[in-house]
């Protein structure tokens, strides 16, 4: 169950963006295990989905997520209007639960960044990590999975993180292969160019 494979964990730091390993690997590979064993693969996918958008496009579900002031019993009794609302169904929302208890909250879009990179792993599809400076829109979201089916790579899933501080563009990640077109590297390049002509 999520709550035993996650309870001895301690807490750490805000996460900067998914992750394929460590504590968010831990409760997502808890939760996909779960839904296996309970046959609700697909229903808990699309909660992890709708989840996932709403922690990506509300800067106010955001900002909740990443507040350190609150208790554990407001952490609760938030997280949990906000699944009621969105119709988020009871193994996502124990999940959550578990992450509350464990003081991991913040984990939350870690977590279900990786679980769907590991659902799209063992359904023989492409994960994609996209890091954006802002939430993508469905066109753009339809765009770069066209770019990258282009490029050569089939049945692609988009795993997306929102990072401002990468200021604009974007990073992709599919396979080995690294495409960062962010605004931050670009003007990295240009500071070192810079250095190398003075």
């Amino acid at each position: 169950m999520a709550s035993e494979a996650a309870a001895n964990d301690q807490p750490q730091n805000k996460a900067s963006g998914p992750r394929t390993g460590g504590v968010a690997q831990r409760y997502a590979l808890a939760l996909l295990e779960l839904a296996k064993d309970k046959k609700t693969v697909d229903a808990v996918a699309t909660d992890v989905e709708n989840l996932a958008s709403l922690a990506r496009d509300d800067a106010g579900f955001r900002a909740f997520l990443d507040d350190p002031r609150l208790g554990a019993k407001a952490q609760q009794a938030g997280a949990f209007a906000v699944l009621d609302r969105a119709g988020i169904g009871g193994d996502v929302k124990n999940m959550v639960g578990v992450l509350i208890a464990n003081r991991r909250l913040v984990e939350l879009p870690s977590v279900l960044a990786t679980f769907g990179l590991l659902l799209a792993e063992q359904r023989g599809q492409q994960a994609a990590e996209v890091t954006t400076a802002h939430p993508l829109n469905a066109t753009q979201r339809t765009q770069i999975v066209a770019r990258l089916t282009e490029a050569g790579f089939s049945n692609v899933r988009l795993s997306e993180t929102v990072d401002p501080s990468i200021l604009g563009g974007l990073i992709v990640k599919i396979g080995s292969r690294l495409y960062d077109t962010s605004i931050k590297s670009r003007l990295q390049r240009l500071s070192y160019a810079m250095k190398g002509a003075a």
